[in-house]
């Protein structure tokens, strides 16, 4: 390792927590927590972590702030952004997993001249979905088509959702709403959220349906592929019952007024779905993921790269699915950086990363000592 060793862990969610739990195991890394929740802060000093109970986006923190030798943003996707724009300024490392809707390549000139290095959407989906499609067109002549299939699923199916956030719930929100953008015939083109509904089967588990997300981000623009879609995995007839809520105005953003009160449905919907959507302590989630790329090898050979994803709640840590996959992918590319083998000043993302096969190898390895396996298949195809 180096010498970064002293690390502030930005927000002390679902992922947050892990994540600073992982690199502390062992005396690995001094690390310190930092957020506004105080609820969240006691859990964390439970785990015997140091913490901070601060306002993220406050300037009263310019001090200690600068006291770190890496920072890992797992904020809140509403105020991401912002929080990389001010640490960005003191020119340490970021592992960003924030998930906001602005790019990040924004702050690139930003990130070059502070001499930030910054690894942006480094979770599990973007993150391992993108470092994989990377490394996997970087071995083709010509990519033909990268489908990206994602879900975080309880394992007790209860009527009427057979869904628990296992993230932000806002954000789950939001994925029903925003318009997902998708590549066909090699160009750009958005389409609704929920739309192109399809059923595929998984071992282990059966059926699972998937519809268009907007989740391909970055992959828009840093890889060429003639077709690219990311779709979103749940039970049968999730999709259908969102769809309702949506096409009947419970997703709205205007204000209705209700007995002289002005009422946002969005928010009302949020205010009633997050409490039977809440993923609370002990249960079981799984996560699922199957990444496909395919397009020629520069022997002419049809080939299709595919990575498959399984992962389960772990009992012994008591540790969310989602939160492993994600907070352990961010763990692993923090390891990266800190052991020296990569460190290039500027904004970077996974996909960009995976044409690396070291980089990409160091990574599976610390997620395998976790227990988290991506299997490999090339086969031939056309």
């Amino acid at each position: 390792m180096s010498n970064l060793n002293n690390v502030l862990v930005m927000g002390a969610g679902l992922v947050g927590l892990p994540i600073a739990r992982d690199l502390v195991h062992n005396n690995e890394f001094d690390v310190t927590i930092a957020d506004l929740d105080a609820e969240r802060l006691l859990a964390a000093a439970n785990f015997g972590l140091k913490t901070i109970k601060t306002d993220l986006l406050s300037n009263d923190d310019e001090a200690w702030f600068a006291s770190f030798d890496i920072f890992v943003n797992a904020v809140p996707g509403s105020i991401g952004f912002k929080v990389l724009d001010k640490v960005i300024a003191y020119g340490k490392p970021i592992i960003d997993i924030a998930f906001y809707a602005e790019d990040p390549q924004l702050l690139q000139q930003k990130a070059k001249d502070s001499g930030s290095c910054v690894l942006c959407d480094m979770g599990v989906a973007p993150g391992m979905s993108h470092l994989l499609s990377g490394y996997a067109a970087s071995k083709l002549k010509k990519v033909d088509r990268i489908a990206i299939y994602v879900g975080g699923l309880p394992i007790v199916r209860t009527k009427p959702w057979e869904y628990k956030a296992v993230f932000s719930p806002a954000d789950v929100i939001e994925e029903y709403t925003r318009p997902a953008r998708l590549i066909e015939h090699g160009e750009i083109v958005i389409k609704e959220a929920l739309s192109d509904l399809e059923m595929l089967e998984f071992d282990g588990i059966g059926t699972l349906e998937a519809f268009n997300s907007d989740g391909l981000r970055s992959l828009l623009t840093n890889l060429e592929a003639d077709e690219m879609v990311e779709k979103t995995l749940r039970y049968p007839g999730h999709a259908q019952m969102i769809s309702l809520l949506k096409d009947s105005g419970f997703l709205n953003t205007e204000t209705v007024s209700l007995k002289n009160q002005n009422i946002v449905p969005l928010e009302m919907t949020q205010k009633l779905l997050f409490d039977q959507w809440k993923l609370n302590p002990g249960e079981a989630d799984i996560t699922v993921m199957r990444v496909l790329v395919e397009g020629t090898h520069n022997d002419g050979r049809k080939l299709r790269h595919s990575f498959e994803l399984f992962d389960q709640y772990d009992m012994q840590t008591q540790t969310h699915s989602m939160a492993r996959t994600t907070g352990y992918a961010a763990t692993a590319a923090l390891r990266l950086i800190a052991s020296g083998q990569f460190n290039t000043a500027g904004i970077h993302l996974p996909e960009q990363i995976g044409k690396q096969a070291s980089h990409v190898a160091f990574i599976r390895e610390k997620l395998a000592e976790r227990a988290i396996y991506f299997e490999e298949n090339i086969q031939e195809i056309g």
